[in-house]
């Protein structure tokens, strides 16, 4: 296992993100490794590591200047075992191949583990959409879907939305690609609910968690009613996550972005979370301007020279982190850990290092990784690809009760898995282990493809 993994670093260089995620998945199925050692026989590990497909290209586009701008464009297809590749585009300076990989990687076993017929895949840019005016935004995202739209299809490769792209960019890509390829087809999930999109898409990775963590505290006899909760980020996946705590009787207390991060003791309620979604979907402010509107809360300025962060230094019992990759660290952990926290469930991806992770594990806390816990979005995108091959639409309450089905099924699959490796509760193990033997046997019943 080590030579291998040595091996995947020796031809991966550079992406430490990837082989961050490759060593997390590949040391909780070892297991399984020894079990089926024709798993071995079939090089699976080579296989599945691999990228199925990685296309870059670059993004020349115009600024209101007349300015001509480049940017790189990713997508890299990862696995298509179980379906057609999914997964989101992410617009963000920090994109670079090996971001983009890890993504894809997680994205095969996280798709697989919402029942659904979806592959793996992961696409974006190095592109910064804040403060860029519409029309900048629009230019980039033609640009961009003029070279993508080689690469994808309804029956191919179906991206979503991620951070740096929500309704705005995904109706410019669509746009864009509708009027090269002279077809209007489900392409793109994550639409405007006028032109094919699904009821609670916008809602359903920060639902998916939250009915993710309900299901963790039941098999303890507990409920999220009355519990603090610390939660990261302030976009889409927060501001849904927080909505549904709120909405089954928790106490959000602390949102954030990459300025800095609010704690509010007396809980963040439907009216100042009103006021958030306004803030940065509407205006798209900054989080500092939440102790503007309500002075009792108090806003900490971010500091990189920080070894951990302070929003999960407050006294909680559950936290969401929910704004991006490595955002717990140990140091972070064990701050959560002493301060009363016993629930963590994971709205981004990867958002705890390794670190991070085994303190939680070895602690026994209810800890659920990203690939559980919020694969509820790409479940309701999966959910709006069917309700476009049929030209229906869902009402709201079908979709999130098929939410909530999928995430029931996501936890249950995930406890069967650990307790049949002998990990009763580790959530980590038994979502790597159920992922990684479901997307193998399809391949090898595919044969070397």
């Amino acid at each position: 296992m080590e030579e291998f993994l040595d091996k995947v670093v020796q031809q991966n260089p550079n992406e430490k993100e990837f082989h961050q995620a490759v060593r997390e998945v590949l040391h909780s199925v070892r297991p399984v490794l020894e079990r089926n050692p024709g798993y071995r026989q079939q090089a699976i590990l080579e296989r599945i590591t691999e990228p199925e497909r990685v296309i870059i290209f670059r993004v020349p586009w115009l600024d209101d200047d007349d300015r001509v701008r480049v940017n790189r464009g990713f997508r890299v297809e990862m696995n298509s075992a179980l379906g057609p590749y999914k997964g989101g585009l992410r617009f963000h300076p920090s994109v670079h191949l090996g971001i983009i990989k890890f993504l894809a990687f997680e994205q095969v076993f996280k798709n697989s583990l919402t029942t659904l017929a979806m592959g793996g895949g992961k696409g974006g840019s190095d592109f910064n959409p804040k403060g860029k005016s519409d029309n900048e935004v629009m230019r980039f995202c033609q640009s961009f879907m003029a070279e993508l739209q080689r690469h994808i299809g309804p029956h191919t490769d179906i991206p979503a939305g991620d951070i740096g792209v929500g309704a705005r960019e995904i109706g410019f890509l669509f746009g864009m690609y509708k009027k090269l390829r002279n077809e209007f087809t489900g392409v793109l999930t994550g639409k405007s609910l006028a032109w094919g999109g699904s009821l609670i898409r916008p809602e359903a990775t920060g639902y998916g968690a939250v009915y993710f963590a309900a299901e963790m505290l039941d098999t303890r006899g507990d409920t999220l009613e009355g519990k603090t909760c610390l939660v990261s980020g302030s976009g889409n996946v927060a501001q849904f996550t927080c909505e549904k705590l709120i909405e089954l009787g928790a106490r959000p207390v602390t949102l954030s972005d990459s300025s800095g991060y609010i704690f509010d003791e007396a809980g963040i309620d439907a009216e100042k979370l009103a006021f958030v979604k306004e803030l940065k979907n509407i205006r798209r402010g900054r989080i500092r301007e939440y102790v503007d509107q309500y002075p009792s809360a108090v806003y900490t300025e971010a500091d990189p020279g920080l070894d951990a962060n302070p929003l999960w230094r407050h006294k909680a019992h559950c936290a969401f982190p929910c704004a991006t990759e490595n955002e717990i660290n140990g140091l972070d952990a064990q701050h959560l850990l002493d301060n009363g926290v016993f629930v963590v469930v994971e709205g981004a991806n990867m958002p705890s290092t390794p670190e991070a992770v085994d303190l939680f594990v070895d602690k026994k806390i209810l800890y659920a990784p990203g690939k559980a816990a919020n694969a509820g979005g790409v479940a309701v995108s999966g959910l709006e690809m069917a309700q476009n091959s049929m030209r229906l639409s869902w009402p709201r309450q079908e979709v999130d009760q098929r939410l909530q089905q999928i995430m029931h099924s996501i936890h249950r699959t995930c406890r069967e898995a650990a307790a049949e490796y002998g990990m009763e509760g580790n959530y980590v193990a038994g979502a790597n282990i159920a992922g990684f033997v479901k997307v193998v046997n399809a391949m090898l019943d595919q044969g070397v493809v």
